[in-house]
């Protein structure tokens, strides 16, 4: 096969070229209105010119046909596995290859389009992308997609150059109920109601026998399911109520109906942090003092913290005949505070607070009963606590967790964590931390200089201070908790003395385990999810030195004990792959933790009938069409280009025609002498023919 054709290589640009056509027409024009005999042999003299200036060559090209090449995507995603669509997609596949490779001079390439990573779904739109940029254009005669038509990035499928053709799977019968989670909080207050919106969808060809409700089920954490009953395609808003911080799972549930294509659908998790809302604080300082303001500035900080503070500035036993009325201080608001809305306060902080009279014994009885029913109180001890006027001689001295001695260590010492508080989430991984025996590092704490001496501790030491006493110890009463700081010193570290220490964390994490904040747990069950995968890290904090295994408990009710290695002081740690995704239940003794790894209802089946919808545009943009399996395998022919590409029972490829150039040959019309040459003689011509003329004349 070859080709014939013309080319030119100008001496000047064609500008000028054109220039000089342009000047000689122009002489012409004047050559034939005088009448000139000779201005034919100019006008081919200036033509001859002009051809030595633009250098005009015979290009020959020798041409080797190529073979057309048509491009097969073979969907192999998971909602091709529903109903039949898998015999469906091998029978066609196997066919339409076969006409394919018997057209002559025509190539197949097949491409097989796997579920897609990270939750992606049918990535159809990134493979015919892909496969078309490795193939030539000029070749491509065509692309065939046997498919259920749900592609998931069908804007990002390319322009063809030939007719696309979508090959469905599926049948006009099938139908489909799903679950829809339209809106889902990321955050719930704990104890109060909070609203998820969903619906209940169903697609396709949808019977008369599946009516128009459905039943609902929502469990959180695993626990005791709630039933609804819901309309079908109708938007909804249920109530839902958080009853921990942290992480709460929450699975809804759909009940199969009959005939349904899939119930892989049918089921949806939300996962929703559960946060308090507003800790309320109450503090008490007995005296102003130099460490009243660190306790203030720390709760005032935090912006989820609503503090009332009260000093006892006027103790009633002080004389000093100034009238009442006179006087700029309030009263006290013991009773509306310690019996009326105590149990509206989080936690109460008693600051170098003495008994003097102002609390009867039958309010600090109702503070100790509050602490049991699940509220919290912290001392913060001063010298007061080791003299008549502590409040250990009080009925709250029951569940106080250390004993005064009634000594005052009046020392300087610098304050260490014990060997169980290297374990405890409250003094665990300290900043500067000295170590609980031998010589302190180069830059340890700042020493306090103060501290009452505790004995008969039964609660935890995560503490010690001045002769290894117990410096901070910490209990649980009841269903609340108690904490007990023998010193008021802290904030020596607050104003840098000695280089000072860790005391607004320290501080803050004492207030915020008392209100029970999952993250500060000492005895705790945490499973970490790796975004976009199903790998699992559990980890297991405790004051235990080896806990057991941990029980997990898999979708289908089969279980698996997951051996857990040390961390860290108190942590113990491992990474489990789970087979699939779902809702996984992990248990250790009372501790139980359920977390939904990869999604309920993965992508390929939020929709999942068959259409040709998503890849619509596509098809008709590139003129190809859309068969229908259950109507048969199309038969597969060659059309030209711009003539229908698709009808009933068959689909069409162009073929291209495209060639390889094997060889090339240039050769010149004339050599540049000859066209000077040819002017000249037709100039010569051209002044006889005239000169002649004149004579005769």
């Amino acid at each position: 096969m070859s080709g014939l054709s013309v080319i030119f290589a100008p001496l000047l640009p064609w500008a000028v070229i054109a220039a000089g056509a342009g000047l000689a027409a122009l002489l012409l024009a004047l050559a034939l209105w005088r009448g000139l005999r000779g201005w034919a042999l100019r006008a081919l003299a200036a033509l001859a010119l002009l051809g030595a200036l633009a250098q005009p060559s015979l290009q020959r090209e020798e041409r080797t046909p190529l073979s057309d090449i048509v491009l097969l995507l073979d969907d192999r995603t998971a909602s091709q596995t529903l109903s039949d669509r898998a015999a469906q997609t091998d029978a066609a596949v196997a066919r339409l290859a076969a006409e394919v490779q018997a057209l002559p001079n025509t190539e197949l390439r097949r491409i097989t389009v796997p579920d897609g990573a990270k939750n992606a779904g049918t990535q159809i739109g990134v493979a015919l992308a892909e496969a078309l940029a490795a193939e030539p254009r000029a070749r491509v005669a065509g692309a065939i997609v046997v498919t259920d038509g749900q592609a998931h990035d069908a804007e990002l499928a390319p322009a063809l150059p030939a007719p696309l053709q979508l090959v469905l799977t599926g049948h006009a019968k099938d139908w489909d109920r799903r679950l829809l989670i339209e809106t889902a909080p990321a955050f719930g207050i704990i104890g109060e109601e909070t609203r998820i919106r969903l619906k209940v969808l169903d697609e396709g060809a949808v019977p008369k026998a599946a009516g128009t409700e459905a039943d609902l089920t929502i469990a959180i954490d695993g626990g005791e399911a709630r039933s609804y009953r819901v309309e079908v395609g109708q938007d909804l808003e249920l109530p839902l109520t958080l009853d921990h911080g942290g992480q709460n799972v929450v699975q809804f549930t759909l009940a199969p109906a009959p005939g349904e294509l899939t119930a892989r659908n049918n089921a949806a998790v939300v996962q929703i942090n559960g946060v308090r809302d507003r800790l309320r604080v109450l503090l008490v300082s007995g005296q102003p003092h130099a460490g009243e303001r660190t306790w203030r500035n720390l709760l005032k900080s935090d912006a989820g913290v609503d503090l009332v503070h009260f000093t006892i500035l006027r103790p009633p036993e002080k004389q000093d005949g100034v009238p009442v009325s006179e006087l700029s201080l309030i009263a006290f608001p013991t009773q509306e505070l310690f019996i009326d809305k105590i149990d509206e306060f989080d936690l109460i902080i008693f600051d170098r607070y003495g008994e003097r009279g102002i609390l009867p014994p039958a309010y600090f009885a109702n503070i100790r009963d509050y602490v049991e029913r699940g509220g919290a109180v912290l001392i913060s001890a001063g010298p007061e606590f080791a003299t008549v006027e502590s409040l250990w001689q009080t009925p709250l001295g029951e569940i106080m967790p250390a004993r005064p001695t009634g000594r005052v260590l009046s020392e300087a010492y610098l304050p260490r964590p014990t060997e169980l508080g290297l374990r405890h989430p409250v003094t665990a991984g300290l900043e500067g931390a000295p170590p609980p025996e031998g010589e302190p590092g180069p830059k340890h704490w700042g020493r306090w200089l103060l501290q009452i001496e505790l004995t008969d501790a039964t609660g935890e030491v995560v503490m010690k201070g001045a002769e290894d006493k117990p410096l901070l110890v910490l209990s649980h009463a009841g269903k609340g908790r108690v904490a007990l700081l023998a010193s008021d010193h802290p904030w020596l570290w607050d104003r840098g003395f000695e280089g000072g220490g860790p005391q607004l964390e320290l501080l803050r994490r004492i207030a915020h385990w008392e209100m029970k904040e999952p993250e500060l747990e000492e005895e705790a069950l945490i499973a970490e999810v790796e975004p976009g995968s199903l790998s699992l890290t559990v980890t297991r904090r405790t004051m235990k030195e080896a806990p057991g295994p941990v029980t997990v408990m898999l979708p289908d009710g089969s279980t698996q004990d997951l051996a857990l290695t040390e961390a860290g002081p108190g942590r113990f740690s491992a990474r489990w792959q789970a087979p699939g995704p779902g809702l996984y239940r992990l248990k250790q003794g009372d501790l139980e933790r359920v977390v939904a790894l990869g999604p309920a209802s993965p992508r390929e089946f939020e929709g999942t009938i068959a259409s040709a919808g998503p890849l619509g545009a596509a098809v008709q943009a590139s003129g190809g069409g859309v068969s229908r399996l259950e109507d048969g395998i199309p038969a597969v022919r060659t059309v030209r280009e711009g003539r229908p590409s698709a009808g009933r029972g068959w689909i069409g490829i162009t073929p291209r025609g495209a060639a390889a150039v094997a060889d090339i040959r240039v050769s010149p019309v004339l050599p540049a002498w000859a066209w000077l040459a040819l002017a000249a003689l037709l100039s010569v011509a051209a002044w006889l023919s005239e000169g002649r003329g004149r004579r005769r004349g």
